[in-house]
């Protein structure tokens, strides 16, 4: 079992690091506070442990960028983008802008570029994958849906990362639907958008994307 690296504190971060724990993989979630992952390292149990993001970028094998999405760049340099090369690193992160929705639909601080293609063009022997960015971290791990697996769209330029990733989501109940290359981004990260619009409207939060095939 690979050693996951995952940099962040938050839901995202809790949720993918029970869900590698649950499948046997050691993990150490990376923040500038550890007092506020006392209780998720408590809940985990020995499989877990709690660094700084230089840390956690050291011990994975496999690393998550689960931070936001305007600081995910400045969380690499912290923790050294060293610790980072030819690495498969998960992004899950969003290009969401400081503004609050309107009409419940985020506004993004990417125009042209995704931020996937952003982070690989400032870091590009890291080997990124877009994934779990289009669906609440309740449903992470395992999503269950009357309808069946959803989907979950990835891209990346590196294709032995791809399969990293690809395999990870199969373990943990999805149908992969891989994109191509870093520029899918473009159409993947406003899934983004398009989720949490129930959300905002609605409060409804129970839900994900499944593409059907003829």
């Amino acid at each position: 079992m690979k050693k996951i690296g995952i940099l962040g504190s938050g839901a995202v971060a809790k949720a993918l690091g029970i869900g590698f724990i649950k499948y046997g993989h050691e993990v150490m979630l990376g923040t500038r506070d550890a007092a506020k992952l006392s209780d998720w390292k408590a809940q985990a149990g020995d499989k877990a442990s709690v660094g700084s993001f230089e840390d956690a970028a050291k011990f994975g094998e496999i690393l998550i960028l689960a931070v936001g999405g305007r600081v995910a760049a400045d969380v690499i340099d912290t923790a050294g983008p060293q610790h980072f090369m030819h690495k498969t690193v998960i992004d899950p992160t969003n290009p969401i802008g400081a503004e609050p929705p309107q009409d419940g639909v985020l506004k993004f601080f990417t125009t042209e570029e995704s931020l996937i293609e952003i982070l690989q063009a400032r870091f590009p022997e890291v080997h990124f994958v877009k994934a779990f960015n289009s669906v609440g971290s309740g449903f992470m791990v395992n999503p269950s849906f009357k309808e069946g697996k959803p989907s979950m769209f990835i891209c990346g330029n590196n294709n032995a990362a791809k399969q990293d990733v690809s395999d990870i989501l199969d373990k943990f109940g999805w149908e992969v639907e891989d994109m191509g290359k870093a520029t899918a981004g473009r159409a993947i990260e406003p899934l983004c958008m398009l989720w949490c619009i129930p959300g905002f409207m609605n409060n409804h939060w129970s839900h994900a994307f499944k593409l059907l095939k003829a």
